[in-house]
């Protein structure tokens, strides 16, 4: 009887196996029919497609262009940490409606700059800010502010790229599966630096079971009628530094859209969601200095400096210079904003899901005010009349 118990285990074990590994061809066949149908899919994109996570999309490819690195808390950002030495990359950083991609060399922090203005009494938080600071990519050509709680797993890709010549990355991914980050090696020289940090973290597990967990449910808005507007207009109003807005919205409990629209008069002026293309086309044209904040909950990107090729492309507004793309799909979004905070202009768009996608600063010199042309550019966006006026009703 025992006998017959443990084929029983056996063959049940056997189906379950079959039964996975089979999944795992049909999840393979059907991205390659998606893939052959579509070449130019973005990963994320081809994922929602199949109904996957991209992280679950790519390990279809484990041992064979994919390898598992090791996960930890720390391992990402240590892993992070040694890519300081690649040399020249392009780091991408995308959400579901824009990408941002920069190609550059980290800048490295020098010995001990890392503890340098963090508050010494305040340990706590002085740890919790250093778990976010990776060594370098603070200013510079590849300027990322980290939030590592969110990193959960990260792969090396070694690949033949659309020219046939092989590409290298490391891509990470948070705790639901989507992208975090990406980092692709662009010079020989960091070759071997890529394999030598691939075989320092791999994984010694090269599995392809992924622990997720379920995308997260956003918090519901609270009624504008349950925030006190005036004591939160005042409080806009006492911002010193643009960098205190955050707090300002846990404060009061507002989300980041609809502290546009409670704003005091005169502070935030709406505009259409497709004034972005006008925006990039005369930042171009006017060559201006300009600064892009994208991101995700586990890392943003800054860009900063001048553009010059604007298009439409594949369905997004892009940028397309050598060192520089950024792709915004702004069918999707449902807002923009001009925003004035503590003597700072600043461009806001977002989604249909109330999500920022994209950020623009007009660069300014330490100490002051913001070039006059940026802020003439800004006032002349096209106005969101027709929505305001509904709001008005």
């Amino acid at each position: 009887m025992k006998h017959h118990h443990r084929y029983a285990l056996a063959l049940t074990g056997a189906l379950l196996l079959s039964s996975m590994q089979a999944g795992a061809a049909s999840l393979a066949e059907r991205w390659e029919t998606l893939r052959a149908e579509q070449p130019k899919l973005p990963l994320r994109d081809a994922a929602k497609t199949l109904n996957v996570s991209e992280a679950e999309l790519l390990v279809v490819g484990l041992g064979k262009t994919v390898t598992r690195l090791k996960e930890g808390d720390n391992v990402p950002r240590e892993i992070m940490r040694r890519a300081l030495d690649l040399g020249k990359v392009m780091a991408l950083t995308r959400n579901e409606n824009g990408v941002l991609e920069r190609t550059g060399v980290a800048t490295k922090l020098k010995p001990q700059e890392e503890i340098i203005g963090l508050d010494a009494d305040k340990e706590k938080e002085r740890e919790g800010r250093m778990r976010n600071i990776a060594g370098g990519y603070l200013g510079g050509e590849i300027d990322l502010r980290f939030t590592f709680k969110h990193w959960a797993y990260s792969f090396a890709v070694v690949q033949p790229g659309r020219d046939g010549a092989v590409t290298r990355s490391l891509q990470f991914f948070d705790e639901h599966g989507n992208a975090a980050h990406k980092i692709f090696v662009k010079s020989e020289a960091g070759n071997a630096v890529f394999d030598k940090l691939v075989a320092d973290f791999r994984n010694p597990v090269q599995s392809a079971a992924l622990t997720l967990a379920a995308a997260p449910v956003k918090p519901v808005e609270k009624p504008d009628s349950a925030i006190d507007v005036k004591e939160f207009q005042a409080a806009w109003g006492e911002l010193s530094d643009v960098h205190q807005f955050n707090r300002l919205l846990t404060e009061f409990g507002v989300s980041r859209e609809q502290a546009m629209r409670l704003a005091p008069a005169g502070v935030a002026q709406r505009i259409t969601p497709q004034a972005v293309r006008q925006l990039l086309s005369e930042s171009a044209k006017q060559q201006l200095d300009i600064m892009a904040f994208l991101g995700n909950e586990s890392v943003i990107q800054i860009f900063s400096g001048k553009i010059n090729k604007v298009m439409e492309a594949g369905g997004y507004f892009n940028v397309l210079d050598p060192e520089f793309n950024l792709h915004l799909r702004d069918s999707a979004f449902a807002s923009g904003w001009v925003i004035k905070r503590a003597g700072v202009t600043s461009v806001e768009f977002f989604d249909k899901s109330g999500e920022l996608v994209v950020s623009f600063f007009g660069v300014r010199e330490r100490a002051k005010p913001q070039p006059q042309s940026w802020i003439d550019m800004t006032a002349a966006l096209p106005k969101a009349v027709a929505v305001q006026a509904q709001a008005a009703k």
